[in-house]
């Protein structure tokens, strides 16, 4: 029997789909986007539909990669873009991502968040590193945790080392003391196994691992409750 080693001193955690659902939430922020384009800038809504603006950013990011770093700014060079085209004053394209940017960070998350946080408050350090543009101030979560490392703040997105190791940086530990939690198999698990650290899988839908050979992460789970049992089962 392989005896338990000692609790990690961190477990960092991704955010879009680890900790909330967030396609539902992009659609419904798209949506009140447009709404507010259609008050506010009615020229770039008879122009544009929902449908054509995502169309142009694919094209913008096909001519521009370096704008998956950040696909906020993405969105907002698309609509200044748009708002050039159609004629209206492109000054409104910051209100309109404060808009949507409200909207994006209007999460809901599971059910098994917040109470798996508390649990897990005080025994480890909590942090997150995101290639996302979740702001947790706003979402209310900020104060769980103790670090927070996104990519288009740090330059560096997932799978890259580099962001991962920031944020151990920032907790004050080294790689092999903390754990990495989410549902990407490429830019969480691969990621944060190359950086050296050992990565959870949260597979809240039950996916397949579509990358057998390439991916094994240390552990599989569904929910934070899960979490805590292998960290329990794991661990003195």
């Amino acid at each position: 029997m392989n005896p338990r080693r000692a609790w990690p001193k961190a477990v960092l955690f991704d955010l879009d789909d680890t900790l909330w659902p967030i396609a539902p939430v992009i659609l419904e922020a798209e949506q009140i986007l447009f709404a507010w384009l259609r008050q506010h800038a009615p020229r770039v809504a008879q122009q544009f539909t929902i449908d054509t603006l995502r169309q142009a950013r694919l094209e913008l990011l096909a001519r521009q990669p370096e704008f998956q770093l950040d696909l906020g700014a993405l969105r907002r060079a698309g609509l200044i873009a748009a708002f050039e085209q159609a004629g209206e004053d492109a000054g409104k394209v910051e209100l309109a991502m404060t808009e949507f940017f409200a909207a994006r960070n209007a999460v809901i998350p599971y059910d098994d968040v917040l109470p798996g946080l508390l649990r897990l408050k005080g025994r480890v350090r909590i942090g997150s590193v995101t290639n996302g543009n979740a702001d947790l101030q706003t979402i209310g979560l900020a104060r769980h945790f103790d670090a927070s490392v996104s990519a288009p703040a740090f330059g560096v997105a997932k799978p890259d080392a580099k962001i991962f190791l920031e944020a151990c940086r920032l907790l004050d530990v080294a790689p092999q003391e903390a754990v990495y939690v989410g549902d990407d198999l490429r830019l969480d698990v691969y990621g944060a196994q190359r950086a050296g650290l050992r990565a959870v899988w949260m597979n809240r839908i039950g996916q397949v691992n579509y990358l057998p050979d390439q991916v094994r992460p240390d552990a599989e789970v569904n929910s934070l409750d899960g979490l805590l049992d292998w960290l329990r089962r794991e661990h003195a």
